[in-house]
Parts: C-alpha cells; structure tokens; sequence
C-alpha cells in the first residue's frame, strides 16, 4: 500500500509571501547557512500535520475537511513578529508570528479532535499559529547558535499585512534532496456568510 505525507493548512496570499520574504532579507543574509529556509511559496500555517496516509483514508480526510469547514466562516489573520521555538536560548525553528481571532483556533480544534476520531495522533503542543522561516540546522556550534540569537536579536519586524481566510486545504508533501514540494490536493471552503 503505498502511503503520503500530508498536512491540513490555511495558504497566505502570494503578495504576502513575498513581502514577508523582503521583511527578513537582511536577517537571512547573516545566518544564512545555519538555517534551511522555507522558499516564500511554501509559507503557510499549518493547522495538523498527519504524517503517513495511505490513499483510502484520503477521501475520509477530504470529507472530515469538508464537514469541519463549514462550521467557521471566513476570518483575517494578521503577521508580524520574529520569533523562535522552542524559545530564544535555543532556536530550532524562526518562525512569523500570527495574530489571529478565535476562529482560528475553534477551526484548528475541530480539524485536530476529527483527525483523532479518524486515528491519527494527537499534537501534544498547544497550537500556536505561525509561519516557519526556516529550522536551524543540527549540531552548530556554539558560537552559530549565539550568531542566530545575536541576529534575531537585532531585527524588528513589525505588522506585515493580514489576510483574508476562506478556505483550508489538505496538501501531500514529497521530500526530495532539492527541498519539499507540496501538492494541494484538496480545498474545503469556509462556511458562507
């Protein structure tokens, strides 16, 4: 049987991948090979990471998005915020904050108690939005991991705009040595007005 990576999530617009990619520019530039990036096209914010699903259970998980949509109805979210889990002493992934209202996390909640009824694993974390910059690469040294606090330390990033969410989709995701590429493979709209 063969099995896919997948994730439930909420896209952001492309303008707003992009500015958020102009925002850390100069960040990037002085930590650059200490982190593996997240390329500006890949940025959303995840709402339940699945791991390996096998094909059959891709149209339960397309009819639980589904059903669980329709109970939310379109909100905004607001980015803005450097920030790294799981804290600054030790930063393993940089990440944007997200400023988001209530609906966000009912939405996130339902996803996650549905996935659990259909047997996946529960998160253990408490749900935190974001948006992932890029995960610090293993064993650095000291003086990297200082140079990472040192950088985040010197960069403000303020409010970098907000987006309207209407929708959420299920993606697959394919590790290749070039990066990870994702495949939406469903969208649930959000309930109407």
């Amino acid at each position: 049987m063969s099995l896919l990576r997948a994730f439930i999530a909420v896209e952001l617009p492309a303008e707003l991948q992009q500015k958020v990619h102009k925002a850390i520019a100069n960040f990037r530039r002085g930590i650059d090979p200490l982190v593996r990036w997240t390329a500006a096209e890949h940025m959303h914010l995840t709402l339940k990471f699945l791991g390996d699903v096998s094909q059959p259970n891709v149209e339960f998980l397309i009819q639980m998005l589904r059903t669980q949509a329709e109970l939310v109805s379109p909100f905004v979210i607001q980015l803005g915020g450097l920030g790294s889990f799981p804290g600054p002493k030790r930063p393993r992934v940089l990440y944007i904050g997200i400023q988001a209202p209530a609906a966000l996390g009912t939405l996130q909640r339902e996803i996650e108690s549905a996935c659990r009824r259909l047997g996946y694993e529960a998160e253990e974390r408490p749900f935190s939005p974001h948006l992932t910059l890029g995960r610090v690469k293993q064993n650095l040294s000291a003086s990297d991991q200082q140079n990472i606090r040192r950088a985040m330390d010197g960069t403000q990033v303020d409010v970098l705009g907000s987006a309207r969410i209407d929708s959420v989709h299920l993606y697959k995701s394919e590790l290749r040595p070039s990066g990870a590429v994702y495949t939406r493979l469903y969208s649930a709209p959000l309930r109407k007005i």
